[in-house]
């Protein structure tokens, strides 16, 4: 199997951001389930699972979005999120 160029993912990431910032303008993209949100865009939305070569459960990409804002958050990492998340999604449904 061929690796996956993270880069695509990363600009749909950066995408979905932006669009849910968008949606939710009105309280300044707040929204406490804003993974839900973000799953069913990317997964229904977006081109994700055409560049995953599957299409992700919901409940398992909503289960890994917020586990991934806990490990940003809690490791400090030093890479922008959206690279973190995306090299991290490729390996988890890659696999």
């Amino acid at each position: 199997m061929a690796a996956i160029d993270a880069g695509p993912v990363v600009d749909l990431l950066r995408e979905v951001s932006e669009t849910h910032h968008q949606v939710y303008r009105i309280t300044d993209g707040e929204d406490p389930d804003w993974a839900s949100w973000y799953a069913n865009w990317l997964i229904d939305l977006s081109e994700l699972p055409n560049l995953l070569g599957r299409k992700p459960v919901r409940s398992e990409l909503v289960y890994l979005l917020v586990l991934l804002e806990k490990e940003i958050t809690e490791r400090q990492i030093g890479e922008p999120w959206q690279q973190y998340y995306a090299r991290r999604m490729i390996d988890h449904f890659s696999g």
